[in-house]
């Protein structure tokens, strides 16, 4: 890959399987050129295996890796049901003993994980900008700072997301003490993204907005941060949680009259700009009608399950020409191919059928949740990551056609079998961002100096908490 050019026997473009394929990239990292049907000239080097677009990751929030695993029991005040809200209750206890040195090497080691696990990018959804007690760092981007150099060191794409956060609750409800490291007035967050931006464009990451939610960001700083954000730049992305548990529907139902999303479309410019995170609990109108504005639907199935959201109808969102996107979200799982099988499962146990998720054209579902994921995912990171096309991102993945699962298959019953019938990271053999090549045979360079600090800093945590 040294020469900037690489041969694939068989690559996954975004209209489907193709043989043969010449690709070649930019000293920027663009693809130039992908040209199927063809013979490369002589010493171009030849893909081990099958070449799949990378997957961008559109949900994440960095620090909860640190915990992942940590929450599996009952606690005292969950009573007779253990839930999200009581989930909330412990992670806020680990995000106030973050320091920026504890975010930075576990956001790290998340982003060498995702890149090992077939992610290629990441929209960092991220809400803990101050010190333990509330007060501002001197630098107010000392947080999103860490996590930007996370990913210009591992080599991860990023659209990093500075949460705005203001309330406790639906009808501007004070916040509580644990969430004082989250709160900023909505111009001091429109000025920190002003102040990121050169640190931004110097590494190629995408700077958006995340409102955190309706009960955290009352309708007025809504409509002000998406207008602020639209003068900065018109096409920043805006990522937003929506209606991902009951109780926030009945709680937006109870101060408006109206459903979450009901009342987002009816007071908010929702567009193909927007992202709506879960977007679980929706009625066929609102799922016909967010469809029909081009917002993504950011899914996170295993978070999802994890904390006992429910399922999102993804068929009735795609029937209505919805787009959709995978993140991983909490991080209870760091594996691309996981998520989508998690994704094609749900759907089959809530239907009681096989292969929901396929599609007209591609009936193999893990072709076309591949497919479809990267689009969408795309779309949300605003940026040039929608595959294996000329003007988008060098990122790339190889399978590997030797391992057990996988061995003498055919390319797409190849990524069949890496989602359904591996352990889902191990048939990966490498992974490419930028044009440059940063998983060798499963393994990032980094994967042995990165794992003692990130084992370190969550040892660290769970002696402050």
């Amino acid at each position: 890959m040294s020469a900037r050019q690489l041969f694939a026997e068989h690559a996954l473009l975004p209209t489907g399987w193709a043989q043969n394929v010449w690709l070649a990239w930019d000293a920027q990292g663009q693809w130039t050129q992908v040209q199927a049907g063809t013979t490369p000239p002589p010493g171009v080097a030849r893909a081990a295996g099958p070449v799949l677009p990378g997957l961008p990751n559109l949900h994440s929030h960095a620090f909860q890796r640190a915990f992942a695993g940590l929450t599996e029991y009952r606690s005292a005040q969950a009573g007779q049901s253990d839930s999200f809200w009581s989930w909330r209750t412990l992670m806020y206890r680990f995000a106030g003993h973050l320091t920026p040195e504890r975010l930075e090497a576990i956001a790290t080691w998340l982003y060498l994980e995702m890149l090992e696990a077939g992610y290629t990018s990441v929209c960092e959804f991220h809400y803990v900008h101050h010190q333990s007690d509330g007060q501002p760092y001197a630098d107010a981007g000392t947080l999103s700072r860490c996590l930007l150099r996370a990913a210009q060191r591992v080599g991860l794409g990023l659209t990093l997301l500075p949460v705005l956060y203001q309330t406790g609750g639906f009808g501007q409800q004070a916040p509580h003490a644990g969430q004082r490291r989250f709160l900023n007035a909505t111009d001091a967050l429109l000025r920190l993204l002003q102040d990121l931006a050169p640190d931004a464009t110097a590494q190629g990451a995408r700077l958006g907005l995340a409102p955190h939610s309706l009960r955290a960001v009352p309708p007025d700083s809504l409509r002000d941060a998406v207008a602020g954000l639209t003068a900065l730049d018109p096409s920043a992305p805006i990522h937003l949680h929506i209606a991902e548990q009951t109780q926030e529907v009945d709680d937006c139902l109870l101060w408006t009259g109206q459903r979450p999303v009901q009342w987002l479309l009816d007071h908010a410019p929702v567009d193909g700009r927007w992202c709506l995170v879960h977007a679980t609990h929706m009625n066929e109108g609102e799922y016909r009608r967010a469809a029909a504005r081009g917002a993504v639907a950011g899914l996170c199935p295993s978070t999802e399950a994890n904390l006992g959201d429910g399922l999102f109808d993804l068929p009735l969102w795609t029937e209505a020409g919805g787009r959709w996107g995978l993140g991983s979200d909490s991080h209870a799982c760091v594996n691309a191919a996981e998520e989508m099988m998690l994704l094609e499962y749900g759907q089959r146990l809530q239907r009681r059928q096989r292969n929901v998720l396929s599609a007209p054209d591609q009936p193999h579902v893990a072709t076309a949740i591949t497919l479809q994921a990267v689009a969408g995912g795309a779309q949300a990171s605003a940026r040039p990551v929608a595959g294996l096309a000329v003007g988008q991102r060098a990122d790339l993945v190889v399978l590997d056609p030797q391992h057990l699962a996988l061995a003498g298959l055919s390319a797409q019953d190849m990524l069949s079998a890496h989602v359904f019938g591996s352990h889902r990271s191990s048939a990966i053999a490498q992974v490419m961002t930028g044009g440059v090549l940063r998983v060798q045979q499963g393994r990032h360079a980094l994967h042995e100096a990165a794992a003692p600090a990130f084992v370190q800093a969550r040892s660290a945590l769970l002696a402050a908490v």
